[in-house]
């Protein structure tokens, strides 16, 4: 019979400073209505602990805060093999509507609010929305085309600032 000798789970202590002094980067670049959620959740439980929070929306994820378009994010399954089921039936007529339609109930049922509220609710709470100054440029866009608590539209380089020493998250 062996013996084995497991040590104990070392747990540093960083002690009070360290939710004082966080900061938490999300860059969202997917405009899919499953993909808006995840850095939304996020920036939410960030801002519940006391940390910092900044989102960047660039590329797709810039549809989270067009005001044209915040409100009708979709979900497809075409190439998502996450759903599980057979491919071919997200190309078929009417699929990606059911589908969002679905998880849009799916969404409600758990209480989480529609994307242009949880936007509300993080602003409401001291987070920080950013617009990519590229992709503002490249879609033609402007501030008045945006939601309201976009603080502003910045270049990368500006958010690289304005976040420096933030964990940073890719979405």
């Amino acid at each position: 019979m062996t013996t084995e000798t497991v040590a104990a789970a070392v747990v540093p202590d960083f002690g009070d400073a360290v939710t004082q002094d966080r900061k938490l980067a999300i860059i969202c670049s997917k405009g899919n209505l499953d993909m808006a959620y995840p850095g939304l959740i996020l920036a939410n439980a960030a801002l519940g602990e006391g940390v910092e929070t900044h989102l960047f929306f660039t590329f797709w994820g810039f549809d989270m805060i067009t005001k044209s378009r915040m409100n009708d994010l979709k979900f497809t399954m075409l190439g998502n093999t996450a759903t599980h089921l057979p491919q071919g039936l997200g190309g078929l007529p009417g699929v990606t509507a059911m589908a969002t339609k679905q998880m849009k109930k799916q969404i409600h049922d758990v209480g989480v609010p529609e994307v242009p509220e949880f936007l509300a609710q993080i602003v409401d709470s001291g987070g920080h929305l950013w617009a990519c100054r590229m992709s503002a440029d490249m879609m033609h866009l402007d501030e008045a085309d945006l939601y309201e608590g976009v603080e502003a539209i910045i270049s990368a380089a500006d958010f690289i600032e304005k976040t420096d020493g933030a964990q940073l998250l890719f979405i």
